[in-house]
């Protein structure tokens, strides 16, 4: 190829990329809305992030059959297809409901109320140029989608700590509630820019946004319905040994999965260094809490227990989505040992005080919630974050998350009920709430 067609060549090549350029910066309009995108067609950085936030989105929707798995192999068969309609309708709720008013709630750009209550308007409101107010490597659309998933896991957390005994129609009620109202409310002052952010508090992925929100919920619920029908009798603690281990496996190896999605993802970009750094110190926590929770398990009762490996392993997760971006590989680990050892002390804890919990999930949700968000203030690498600010932060998030949820089930408890009879709840509620068993021909039902 001579000089002279080289020439001309790359002269056509310069002027197709300022066509594709022109095009690509073109709205384009439907009615009344405008869905622009400002990056080029050739912008490698723009598609990368935007997959990147896709993916970790997909990522995260799979946690809730990882959640469907768990509750449902930790309950008894009895009570399986329940279970397992509770947690299709949840996401479907949170997402629903996200997209109608909560992401506007969460992510209001102006405020009504001084950095507490803010409101961006009903439905989707696609922002000039496509993209998000805060970043402009991935649409707004992406952004919704990733932040929809979060949305839907806070309400199940809830699920599996009043399985076995709440009203299907009782539950989904609360669930629309909560989701709607004080997710996105109390989710707008740390990643909304809100009040606690100024202040701030720093929590990376949810250990309290989402976990201890989810988890303040559960603990107002279990107090409002009371222990399964059996559970404590004359003074003694009668355990319900989970239905299918098998099933509770694959739950939180799937859970586990997501999670690179759930942490990693809310790095908010592609960055090689911080995403590879969220990932590994996640999956450390992780494999701390498998170990130490098998450990203390051993030694409490002779013999290692699966079911608290489990929540070991989801113990050591829970703890490090706070501060995943900002601990050392080592005190990640430490993190999640320390997770371990709490998910099987509480454990025994609750059971001590009646607090009637089939999955853990008080054990694992709110109490390591709790313990990965104080964990920030003390293993903070960037000497940005303070322990009293993290304290001050879990505070703010305990007492409007626990007493609106108690608030909500105690209103439900008087109005439409909130417990199932106590033949339905003996007999199971697959058959009583739905008219089929999730094992049929199979099944030998029991008293309890």
């Amino acid at each position: 190829m001579n000089a002279d067609t080289l020439a001309l060549l790359n002269e056509k090549i310069s002027a197709l990329s300022s066509q594709v350029a022109d095009i690509s910066a073109n709205a384009l309009t439907k009615g009344d809305s405008t869905i622009a995108t400002v990056a080029s067609l050739g912008d490698s950085t723009f598609m990368t992030e935007n997959v990147w936030i896709m993916i970790c989105a997909l990522l995260v929707f799979i946690m809730s059959l990882g959640f469907a798995t768990v509750e449902s192999g930790l309950c008894r068969a009895k009570n399986t297809a329940n279970i397992l309609f509770k947690n299709i309708a949840v996401p479907t709720i949170g997402v629903t409901t996200f997209a109608a008013i909560g992401f506007a709630l969460m992510y209001p750009g102006t405020w009504s109320i001084n950095h507490v209550l803010g409101f961006a308007g009903f439905g989707l409101n696609v922002p000039e140029g496509g993209f998000t107010n805060a970043y402009n490597h991935y649409t707004y659309f992406s952004d919704f989608l990733f932040q929809a998933m979060f949305a839907a896991t806070a309400a199940t957390i809830v699920s599996g700590a009043v399985a076995e005994r709440i009203k299907l129609s009782s539950f989904l009620l609360f669930t629309v509630i909560y989701v709607t109202f004080v997710y996105p409310i109390v989710g707008s002052w740390t990643w909304g820019g809100g009040w606690l952010a100024d202040r701030g508090f720093h929590d990376l992925a949810g250990s309290t946004l989402v976990h201890s929100v989810g988890g303040w919920a559960a603990l107002a619920g279990i107090i409002v319905l009371g222990p399964r029908i059996g559970r404590y009798r004359n003074g003694k603690i009668y355990a319900f040994p989970a239905h299918s281990i098998p099933l509770a496996t694959i739950g939180v190896f799937m859970l586990w999965f997501g999670w690179w999605g759930f942490n990693a993802g809310s790095a908010l970009s592609a960055d090689p260094k911080a995403t590879s750094w969220i990932l590994v110190t996640t999956n450390l926590a992780a494999v701390a809490g498998i170990i130490s929770s098998t450990a203390l398990s051993w030694i409490l009762a002779k013999k290692p227990d699966v079911t608290m490996a489990l929540n070991g392993c989801l113990a050591g997760l829970v703890a490090i989505t706070a501060g995943a971006d900002v601990v050392t590989p080592l005190n990640s680990w430490i993190i999640g040992a320390i997770a371990g050892i709490l998910v099987v002390l509480s454990v025994y804890m609750f059971d001590r005080l009646r607090l009637d919990d089939p999955v853990g999930a008080l054990s694992v949700h709110l109490v390591n919630g709790l313990w990965g968000t104080l964990a920030v203030g003390i293993f903070d690498m960037t000497g940005s974050y303070s322990v009293f600010g993290q304290l001050f932060g879990m505070a703010a998030y305990a007492v409007p998350c626990f007493f609106g949820a108690l608030l909500i089930f105690f209103a439900i408890k008087k109005t439409m009920g909130l417990r199932v009879s106590e033949k339905e709840e003996l007999r199971g509620l697959d058959a009583g709430e739905h008219g089929q068993e999730a094992y049929s021909g199979f099944q030998i039902f029991t008293n309890t």
